[in-house]
């Protein structure tokens, strides 16, 4: 009889609160990687989940505030923010052995992007994102899998987690990968009740969501307004086109074809709703906000391949003072 699979998710914040839940909703055995105050709140109520009539669920999952504690992994889910990856990934060694998948599902330009990428420098880390490749010593590229996010989800003062609109996760490997270890992940997230899409393209995937993300993260962080507002508004859409014009070259010169135009993944933006972007939400609650994956590293990308990004540029300019 096969052991059950040891399966953990690092930072069970508004995503990883809700796939954790699903997860063990769906009778997979599930442990928590948290800081000390949300294992606590998670250790005293419960990981609660609060749905659209008001009607709360209640999981009860193994909750660790320190690696060690969980040993090695099968599967580790990673939903921490990207801010705090690069201090966070030599903590997690505990977590990662030579057999681990480590699936992300984090903002932005992750740090195994270019692993295996053609045409690029190898190994090639972007600094903004891993800094002296800690991350990717810590977290190995070729044991990655992406897992591109598309949905809205929100952790309340008390700590539960509220479903927003979607539940589109598309999954994918940066590189040539075992097929069945992508569709075993794939499958956990279908029980878990989940709309999973298999990607043989992560990267063009990652970008595509990026190339919303670039532009509504910022600006939500800067006006503090909701994404239809921000999208209704002409001088602020005429901006949000500019960079996404910009980023599309970045991404036509890494050898990413799109398959869409900016009218369409705008629209693909409009079925979420009136909604807050994580950065708008971090703003608000005064967290430390995911410039660098968002927003800086791609103008690190466009450095190094001479794409001038001035419309980017200047929005980075504005969302690091913001920061600060």
């Amino acid at each position: 009889m096969n052991s059950p699979l040891r399966i953990t998710v690092v930072g069970p914040g508004a995503v990883g609160s809700l796939l954790a839940h699903g997860l063990l909703s769906a009778g997979i055995e599930t442990a928590l990687l948290a800081t000390g105050r949300r294992a606590r709140e998670i250790e005293a109520h419960g990981l609660v989940l609060v749905d659209a009539e008001g009607r709360e669920t209640v999981v009860q999952p193994r909750v660790a505030v320190h690696a060690e504690e969980l040993g090695q992994q099968d599967v580790v889910f990673l939903c921490t923010k990207s801010t705090a990856l690069p201090t966070l990934a030599p903590s997690l060694a505990a977590l990662i052995g030579p057999n681990t998948t480590i699936v992300s599902l984090m903002n932005g330009v992750p740090w195994w992007f270019f692993n295996g990428l053609a045409g690029m420098p190898q190994p090639w880390h972007l600094e903004s994102v891993d800094p002296a490749g800690t991350v990717s010593k810590a977290l190995p590229p070729g044991q990655c899998l992406g897992c591109v996010v598309h949905l809205s989800s929100a952790v309340d003062a008390k700590g539960r987690v509220t479903p927003g609109r979607g539940r589109r996760l598309i999954v994918g490997a940066p590189s040539r990968d075992d097929p069945g270890r992508i569709q075993a992940v794939a499958d956990m997230l279908e029980r878990a009740r989940f709309d999973v899409e298999l990607s043989s393209d992560i990267r063009r995937e990652v970008w595509a969501k990026l190339w919303g993300n670039l532009t509504m993260n910022p600006i939500s962080a800067l006006t503090l307004a909701t994404a239809d507002r921000i999208l209704d508004e002409p001088h602020t859409r005429r901006l949000i086109e500019n960079m996404m014009l910009e980023a599309q070259e970045v991404g036509a010169r890494l050898g990413i074809s799109l398959g869409m135009s900016i009218a369409e993944r705008i629209a693909v933006t409009r079925q979420l709703g009136a909604f807050k972007t994580s950065m708008l939400q971090d703003v608000e609650a005064g967290r430390p906000l995911e410039v660098d994956a968002i927003v800086r590293s791609v103008t690190e990308i466009a450095q190094v391949l001479g794409v001038p990004v001035p419309f980017i540029e200047a929005v980075l300019g504005l969302i690091a003072l913001r920061a600060e």
